[in-house]
This record gives structure tokens, sequence and C-alpha cells, in this order.
């Protein structure tokens, strides 16, 4: 199988790479605006790479979509910063660039697996977030902090609408707080940027406080990234088509903290390394308003609890990796082999 992955430097780009290239015989066609998480594989002969922009090197893409067996376009801004101060951004990419990457792929009769969120359910007030029956809830306009979660809502609504009218082959997988290895760089991330668990991590590596928004209460189920690459490779296989016009949560119900547990959590596992034991001793933890940390424009969500018994049914798949077990994997990624920054 030949597979065309836009946005093959990112989190879940690479380690999907990774799994194809160590794993099966397919060949990768990647495209991303850098290639450090990748460079392992800029030699290997099934592995095709430009550095570029989805914006603009629409003629390397549509040759590959013509060239390609399924499609993933995994670009997205994904920031919810980004959300408040520059919705727009959001939209253009989220939503238009990617809805003419599904449109090539319509026309070339390509497959295409793509990334929802489990933003998409927004406020909805489930226990547990079914695919199929659970009410997609958001805030007001005056919130731009929804444009990200409802342009990801629409595009799957389109690629559905396509898959009815045009015959698109299609499959929407939801991630719910993937982390691992490769997750963002804890060295610079930015503050409503970068992804919780890397933030953390280098505010304790850094000396600097931890600010928990609002308290902290908020609630996520944070799945091991080779976890999640395992349903996204049992989708792209496609056993007897089950795949097929469906749409997954791909998340970890059992792994439910609320982000105050998750500072904690992080600490105490931090300290358990003898040259950073000292560094997460000394983190301090203060509450920040949801105003002063994102503005005026956010508005959050207070529990996102998958179920995962569709994709258990048609897929086989469960997630294997407990949340400890997890986080200790990725803390051997970043911290075995570092030295202690000078702070």
């Amino acid at each position: 199988m030949r597979v065309l992955i836009l946005g093959v430097n990112g989190f879940i780009g690479n380690a999907l790479t990774r799994r194809i290239l160590t794993g099966t015989d397919w060949e990768v066609f990647g495209l991303d605006v850098g290639s450090d998480r990748i460079e392992e594989f800029l030699s290997e002969k099934r592995f095709r790479f430009l550095e570029g922009d989805i914006s603009i090197n629409r003629e390397w893409i549509e040759y590959h979509v013509k060239k390609c067996d399924v499609v993933l376009p995994l670009v997205a801004i994904a920031t919810p910063a980004t959300y408040v101060k520059n919705p727009l951004s959001v939209f253009e990419l989220d939503f238009e660039e990617n809805l003419r990457i599904v449109k090539m792929a319509a026309k070339y009769g390509k497959r295409v697996v793509f990334p929802s969120t489990s933003e998409v359910y927004g406020m909805c007030p489930d226990k547990e977030f079914d695919e199929d029956r659970s009410s997609l809830v958001y805030g007001p306009i005056a919130k731009p902090r929804w444009i990200y979660s409802a342009s990801k809502q629409l595009l799957d609504r389109v690629i559905a609408a396509m898959g009815t009218a045009q015959g698109l082959q299609y499959t929407l997988f939801r991630p719910f707080n993937w982390y691992g290895p490769h997750l963002d760089n804890v060295d610079a991330p930015k503050e409503g940027s970068s992804r919780v668990l890397t933030q953390f991590l280098h505010n304790i590596l850094y000396g600097r406080p931890i600010k928990l928004v609002d308290g902290g209460a908020q609630r996520r189920c944070f799945t091991y990234i080779e976890d999640g690459i395992d349903g996204l490779m049992t989708i792209l296989e496609n056993p007897k088509g089950k795949a097929d016009s469906q749409i997954f949560n791909l998340g970890n119900p059992s792994a439910d903290l609320s982000i105050a547990q998750l500072a904690h959590a992080l600490i105490d596992a931090v300290a358990t390394y003898p040259k950073f034991a000292a560094a997460a001793k000394k983190t301090r933890i203060v509450k920040v308003s949801a105003k002063d940390y994102y503005g005026e424009g956010y508005q959050d969500i207070t529990t996102r609890v998958p179920s995962v018994a569709k994709a258990k049914r048609l897929l086989g798949w469960t997630p294997k990796t407990d949340f400890e077990t997890g986080l200790r994997k990725t803390l051997d990624f970043y911290l075995k082999g570092r030295k202690p920054p000078e702070v």
C-alpha cells in the first residue's frame, strides 16, 4: 500500500510513519514544513519526503494523491491560544485547505483517513461520548475557542456527505489526548499552544511554576501514542471493509485524570529520576484564570470520556497501556541521557 501523510513530521504523523516503515512493506510519501522527528527515515527507500506547505505545494500534493492508495491529511492548528487569538487562520487551514485535499481524493477515487478530534463533542453532557449518538454542543460565537472543533465537525460532515453523494471511501478517527515520545519540544514550549503534558514537563525542568487554568478541575482521558497508532493501523488495514464510512473514538477511558492530578503525577514521576528530583520537588503549582491564560474568547470543557465500544466491536481495538506505564515511557524518552538544564 502507498500512504500519503500530510503533516508527516507531526506527533501522529511521525509515529505512524515509524510503525509503517518498521512493521509493514508499505510505502510512505510525506510532506511537512520540518523534518526533525523523521530524520531517521529520510534515507529509507520506502519513504519519500518533501519539505513544504500544503497551501503552497499543491501540484506535488495532487500528484501524490493520484499516486497513493490512502490519504491522511494530518495538518491542522490544534492550539487553544490560536483559536482565541487568530481564529480565521484555524478555519483557513483546518477546514479550507483540508477540504481541498479531500476533494482531490474524491476526484481520483482515493480513500481518506481523516483526523477528527475529541473536541467535536464540545460540552456534550453524556458520561461517555458515542461516535454515532452523542450530541456536539458548543458555546456562543463570542467564544472563538470553538472555531477549531466547529471546523473539524463541519469537515466531518462534508466528508460523510461526500461518501453518500460521491462514493468517497473514508474513515474518521477521533484521538483523545494522545501523548508519548516526540509530543512537543520540552525546551521551547509556547504557553497556551504546547500540549499540557510537555508544557508541565518544561516548567518542572526549568524551575517555573505549573499553571492550572481555573484550578485544573477539567478532566481528560490520556491515551498513549502506540495504542492510538495500533487503532490507526487497523483502520488503514481495514479488515473486511469494517472501517469504511465509520467514525472511531481512539482514547483510553481508564486513564481519566483531572489536569491537577496530571500535574501532581508528573511531578512525582520526574522526582524518581535522580538528576531531576531536586527540580521536581521545588516545583510550585499555581492557579490562574482561563481569562488571564487564554483571553476572553476561551471556554473550557469539563470532561471528555470516550466510548470505545465501537472500535472494539469493529476493529478489535482497545487501549492497552495504563497511564503510569505510558508516562514512564514518555519521561524515559525526554529525560534519559539528558543533562539537567541550568536554571
